[in-house]
C-alpha cells in the first residue's frame, strides 16, 4: 500500500461530507481504557481505526525524508543462510555423531541454540513476507522456505498471508487473524498456571488461529507444504528421526516460553490505556533484526531491520512519548503474573469502525508544514532568476 498523505482535497468525501480532524493526533492514542476488573472474560473495544496509518501520514508530513529509509536489505537472506546451515549441522551432530548424548543436554541444546536460533527464523520470515530482503518477490518467497527447512512445519508461506491481513485490518473482529480465539479467552483467562501452558504452547495457537479462519490454502502455501515434507523425508533419510526430534523440539521452545519469543505479547498486548501496539527497545533487537520496534514497523513496513532504527531517530517526538518495553523476560513474568492479562488483553473495533474511521477522520493540516513549503513557492516565484 503507497504511504498516505493528507490534501486539502483528501479532507472532503466523494459524497461531499467534509471529513473531521481525527482526536487522536498526533500520537494517535485512543480514549479507550484497559479493563480494571479481573473477572472480565472480553477484549476491550473501540470506535475507531487502527492508530498505524495516520501516524504515518503525520510524520510523512513532518519528515518527508523518512521515505528515504524505504528499500530492501540482502543481508537478511545472508544471515537466514548462517542460522538455517547452523541448526542442521546441530541438528546432525546430535542425531548421527553425539547419540549417546542425554537426553537432558539435548533439551538444554535445544533451548538455549535451537530455541534460539528457530525464533531468529521467525523474524527473517516477517522481514520477508513484507519483501524487505529482495525487490522482487520471489526471491523473498524463496528466503522464506529456505529457513522453514529447519522449522519442521510448512508456515513460512501461511504466515506472509496472514501476517499481510493483520497489517491490513488490525484489531478487527473476524478479519485479523493474530487475535487470540474465544477458546483462548474462556480456558486461559487469568489464570497463571493456564498461561504458563499457554506461552509454552504458543506455536500452536498460532497455528490454531490461522486454521480457525477457514480460508482455502493459497498455490505457494501449497508449495510450502510439499518442499518442507520433502524436506523433513531428507533430514530423516540422510540424519535421522532423533535429528528431525531436536530440531522440532527446538521450535516448540523458539515460539514459546523464549525470551526471542516474548515480542508476540509484546507487541499489541494491552498494558497501557490508550495504547494497542508497543515496541521493545532492548539488547534482544540486536540479535533478532529490531523485530521489537513494532510501532514503527506498522507505522511504516515498508522499512528493512537495518533502517528502522533511524525512523525513530528521525520522528523521535511520535515515539518517545509512547510506553515501551525494556525487557522481554520482564513482558511474560508480567503477563503471567498479572491478573489484568491473558488472552483477553487485546483490542478490537469492528470493521464498520475500521471503515468508518477512514473515511470520516483525517489527518489535521500542519500550519507549519503548509506555510513552510507555500513561501517556499511564493519565493520561487517572486526571485527572478539572475541574467
Amino acid at each position: 500500500m503507497p504511504p498516505h498523505t493528507t490534501t486539502n482535497a483528501a479532507a472532503v468525501q466523494p459524497t461531499g461530507r467534509v471529513m473531521r480532524d481525527d482526536p487522536r493526533h498526533p500520537l494517535y492514542l485512543g480514549k479507550w481504557k484497559q479493563s480494571t476488573k479481573a473477572n472480565v472474560r472480553d477484549f476491550v473495544h473501540d470506535d475507531f481505526e487502527e492508530p498505524h496509518r495516520k501516524r504515518r501520514a503525520a510524520i510523512l508530513a513532518k519528515h518527508p525524508e523518512v521515505r528515504k529509509l524505504y528499500g530492501n536489505e540482502p543481508l537478511t537472506a545472508v544471515i537466514g543462510a548462517i542460522a538455517t546451515v547452523t541448526q542442521l549441522v546441530a541438528a546432525y551432530k546430535i542425531g548421527c555423531v553425539w547419540t549417546d548424548l542425554h537426553w537432558a543436554a539435548v533439551l538444554a541444546i535445544a533451548y538455549f541454540l535451537g530455541g534460539t536460533i528457530s525464533a531468529l527464523y521467525g523474524v527473517i520470515i516477517h522481514e520477508a513476507g513484507h519483501n524487505l530482503v529482495f525487490k522482487r518477490q520471489f526471491y523473498n518467497r524463496l528466503t522464506g522456505l529456505m529457513v522453514n527447512i529447519p522449522m519442521v512445519v510448512p508456515i513460512s508461506q501461511s504466515f506472509r498471508r496472514y501476517h499481510l491481513e493483520h497489517h491490513q485490518y488490525q484489531g478487527v473482529e473476524g478479519m485479523d487473524p493474530d487475535l487470540p480465539l474465544d477458546a483462548e479467552i474462556k480456558y486461559i483467562h487469568n489464570n497463571p498456571l493456564l498461561k504458563t501452558l499457554w506461552v509454552f504452547c504458543y506455536s500452536a495457537m498460532y497455528v490454531l488461529r490461522g486454521a480457525a479462519m477457514k480460508k482455502k490454502p493459497q498455490r505457494w502455501e501449497l508449495i510450502n507444504w510439499a518442499f518442507i515434507l520433502c524436506a523433513d523425508a531428507l533430514i530423516v533419510r540422510y540424519m535421522s528421526t532423533r535429528s528431525l526430534a531436536y530440531l522440532a523440539v527446538s521450535v516448540f521452545f523458539g515460539y514459546g516460553m523464549h525470551p526471542g519469543a516474548a515480542h508476540f505479547i509484546q507487541e499489541h498486548y494491552i498494558f497501557r490505556d490508550g495504547q494497542e501496539t508497543y515496541s521493545y527497545y532492548g539488547s534482544g533487537n540486536v540479535f533478532y533484526l529490531n523485530i521489537g520496534l513494532h510501532n514503527e514497523h506498522h507505522d511504516f513496513p515498508q522499512i528493512p531491520w537495518t533502517r528502522i532504527y533511524k525512523l525513530r531517530r528521525i520522528a523521535t517526538e511520535f515515539y518517545d512519548p509512547l510506553y515501551a518495553h525494556t525487557s522481554w523476560i520482564g513482558v511474560i513474568i508480567m503477563f503471567i503474573t498479572s491478573p489484568m492479562q491473558g488472552p483477553q488483553a487485546r483490542l478490537v473495533r469492528m470493521y464498520k469502525a475500521h471503515l468508518s474511521g477512514r473515511r470520516e477522520y483525517k489527518v489535521p493540516s500542519e500550519p507549519s508544514v503548509q506555510n513552510s513549503v507555500a513561501r517556499k513557492r511564493r519565493d520561487s516565484v517572486l526571485v527572478a532568476p539572475e541574467a
